[in-house]
């Protein structure tokens, strides 16, 4: 897997006493972080009046960051289109730099999403430890270094989650769910592991001996949370094996 520094960028750290030019520097990364693009001509239209207010040092990072998060702009790119796991996990990765630690966390933010709603959410990861600690007030999100991560785990999902090009593995599961398939998502695409690609009748015979209870727990907790057209897209985004080996994992007794 390549490593997770080809993707990293110099960090901009801006000031009140920051001058005009660091502040547009900083502008650049923060969409290039957090749109993971520049914004379009009548997007720009749109965040004109924060644009305005962040270069003349009226708001800082931290404040931008929260009025693009709730901009249309934002929530037309990644909310709209995706199912509530996926969305909150891009949204780690632009507003913390990582992927979720665990299904605990995702759960945690799950519910802000559903009960407060989408901006609450938002502001809630803004207002978290790991944005304060990494960040604070002036500092442009970025990757992480790998030994900050909170586990191995998350270290190894958020490559997978950083290398993965806008939308290429789709709107509706998240990382974390790819990986307790076992599937192989190097480079931002997945697909079984080379010693997995079995036959029919050897995957069926295999496949409670090889899966971990843990794995296929997190695999029900995922998609308990699903709605049927959410998990009407997830099965269409499966291969003939995939949705076997599904299946199968689905079969394991959740505790």
């Amino acid at each position: 897997m390549t490593s997770i520094d080809a993707f990293s960028v110099k960090e901009i750290t801006v000031s009140r006493q920051s001058p005009g030019e660091e502040r547009q520097a900083a502008l650049h990364q923060i969409y290039a972080q957090v749109l993971e693009r520049q914004p379009y001509g009548f997007e720009r239209k749109q965040l004109a009046k924060i644009e305005a207010e962040f270069l003349r040092n009226k708001i800082g990072v931290k404040r931008f960051l929260r009025e693009l998060g709730h901009s249309e702009v934002y929530l037309n790119e990644f909310y709209y289109n995706s199912s509530n796991l996926k969305f909150i996990e891009l949204c780690f990765k632009h507003f913390i730099g990582r992927a979720p630690g665990g299904h605990a966390e995702m759960h945690r933010y799950c519910d802000i999403l559903m009960r407060q709603g989408v901006k609450a959410m938002i502001t809630a990861l803004l207002d978290s430890e790991d944005y304060s600690k990494h960040f604070g007030c002036f500092t442009v999100p970025h990757a992480w270094a790998e030994d900050s991560y909170p586990s191995p785990r998350t270290f190894w999902e958020t490559e997978v989650l950083l290398h993965e090009l806008h939308g290429r593995r789709g709107w509706i599961v998240p990382t974390m769910t790819w990986h307790n398939l076992e599937l192989n998502c190097d480079g931002g695409s997945c697909s079984l592991p080379r010693t997995s690609i079995q036959s029919s009748h050897s995957l069926r015979t295999t496949a409670a001996a090889t899966v971990a209870i843990s794995g296929a727990e997190a695999l029900h907790q995922v998609l308990s949370t699903m709605g049927p057209q959410d998990l009407e897209a997830f099965a269409a985004t499966l291969s003939a094996t995939e949705r076997d080996k599904l299946r199968h994992l689905l079969m394991q007794p959740a505790r």
